[in-house]
């Protein structure tokens, strides 16, 4: 199960529930309490089943399509029920992007070995493991697949388990663990790779592929702004700061 497919489908109910309003308003405009069609900030089916309830109300002794009397009855019969299973989902899938239906603990990932080559995402945990002097001292098992997620969760685990941190850590990981690892635990990286894309975004094939690419544009230092491939000038329009889903900060300029 994708969050992302819930998501849409719900947009999918939502529109078909403002279709089937605004040729109410047509039809029986007078017999609707409200002119304006109702809000779905947060769409549930309660709230569609209301709706749907004073749709069905206003139009009734009216001439309606076929077409609208089936979209009203299929809404009727299956909106509120399949709105009402979106949610058991989403509080199963709690913080997460997926999980398994067979495990429901368990998310898509994608396997660095897998046997079919075709890139296949499957229902995984991601495991990570802290060894010393070839001893495996401690691991932790975590619900999402990048590690920048993982790494700060993995050694407060060890801190919990052996009462202090490690002195010094080998690890991959981005520049932003990387600053709170040593403002906050000041513990000593050993070795870092900052930006596992790096190299990809640099390479002459990525460059060529994508020509508005950051590397591919000229910047003005006097100017403050960026040219396109074309010419034009992209002005700078502000710096905002973005958090991530482990909690991290860090600052982006638009252009």
């Amino acid at each position: 199960m994708w969050g992302n497919s819930i998501k849409t489908n719900k947009e999918k109910i939502k529109k078909q529930i403002d279709e089937l309003w605004q040729y109410a308003q047509k039809v029986a405009a007078e017999e609707l309490d409200e002119p304006e069609p109702p809000t779905f900030d947060k769409i549930d089916g309660q709230k569609v089943k209301e709706t749907i309830a004073k749709i069905e109300t206003a139009l009734k002794d009216k001439t309606v399509t076929k077409q609208i009397k089936q979209k009203l009855n299929y809404a009727k019969k299956n909106r509120t029920a399949t709105l009402d299973k979106y949610e058991v989902q989403k509080q199963i899938m709690g913080d997460r992007n997926s999980y398994s239906n067979t495990d429901t603990e368990a998310s898509f990932m994608r396997m660095k070995e897998e046997h079919m080559l075709n890139g296949q995402l499957k229902p995984a945990y991601n495991v990570q493991v802290s060894s010393s002097d070839q001893y495996i001292v401690d691991y932790s098992i975590h619900q999402t697949p990048g590690d920048t997620t993982t790494f700060v969760p993995h050694i407060e685990q060890h801190k919990a388990q052996y009462g202090q941190y490690q002195d010094a850590v080998t690890a991959e990981m981005r520049d932003m663990v990387v600053n709170k690892i040593y403002s906050t635990w000041k513990i000593t990286l050993l070795k870092v790779t900052l930006n596992s894309y790096f190299d990809k975004e640099q390479s002459a094939d990525h460059l060529n592929k994508h020509p508005f690419a950051p590397a591919n544009l000229h910047y003005n230092k006097e100017q403050n702004c960026y040219y396109c491939p074309m010419g034009q000038p992209m002005k700078n329009i502000g710096t905002f700061t973005k958090t991530t889903a482990a909690g991290f900060e860090h600052q982006l300029t638009k252009y």
